[in-house]
């Protein structure tokens, strides 16, 4: 039973992974842009993202609940020994980096020049591709993260913002839009056309706009890279946190 349980867990875990970002009620855009502009509701209390190391103690006296709390405690030992967890790092280039404890993106700060002030927010993973194998057989899973930029100015109180993927090994524009910095009003921008429908040329020109500023195929391999280790930091605290409610 605990194998069973166990095993249920991973495979939820990388439905999560792999859900689809698309939405019969609204685009993925609005819906990325609603979140980071008006979520405010983390999915836990903040806690520090160390490796809980008490998976020991009595059980509950509840037949239910004892198997409960050996089933997490069997998962959580199991975690860091499957895919070991690293401290996030702080810095990336030019760029600080602010992790979010139990909630589901990061934030990254950074200058350009003598007058750019540039914030990013990164999503978890929430979207894929499937491409097929080199070898022919089956298909690999390609992980997206969302990102927003945002660039502000000291002489302007409009901030140019970027809605764009991070991909293993590319970063795609998606939309472009100017945001007025008092916001609210609360109310969507228009956000432009679509940038991947547009000439290549134009694509390229945000491309080289934004890999000036340092934001790139290389952020892209660091941003998966982190996201993967945050992934299995809040799974474990998440497992933690259920397994400490369950014993009270």
């Amino acid at each position: 039973m605990v194998a069973l349980m166990a095993r249920l867990i991973r495979a939820s875990q990388n439905a999560i992974r792999l859900r689809s970002s698309h939405s019969p009620s609204s685009s993925p855009t609005i819906q990325f842009y609603n979140f980071l502009h008006h979520s405010t509701i983390p999915l836990l209390s903040p806690k520090s993202h160390s490796t809980p190391t008490d998976i020991s103690g009595p059980l509950p006296t509840s037949p239910l609940d004892a198997n409960i709390v050996r089933i997490l405690r069997h998962e959580i030992k199991y975690q860091p020994e499957y895919a070991p967890i690293h401290e996030p790092p702080t810095k990336f280039k030019s760029f600080n980096v602010q992790d979010r404890p139990c909630e589901q993106w990061i934030t990254m700060r950074g200058k350009f020049g003598d007058d750019e002030e540039i914030k990013l927010e990164i999503t978890m993973f929430d979207g894929y591709e499937l491409c097929p194998k080199h070898d022919g057989d089956g298909e690999d899973v390609i992980l997206r993260l969302s990102v927003l930029v945002s660039i502000s100015k000291r002489d302007s109180s409009d901030d140019l913002e970027f809605v764009c993927s991070a991909w293993p090994d590319s970063f795609e524009v998606r939309h472009v839009y100017s945001l007025h910095r008092d916001r609210k009003l609360n109310r969507l921008p228009y956000l432009g056309p679509d940038i991947r429908e547009l000439n290549k040329n134009f694509q390229k020109a945000f491309r080289d706009y934004l890999g000036a500023r340092g934001i790139d195929e290389e952020l892209s391999f660091f941003l998966h890279d982190y996201m993967m280790n945050k992934d299995r930091i809040e799974l474990v605290q998440w497992l933690t946190t259920v397994k400490s409610y369950v014993e009270k």
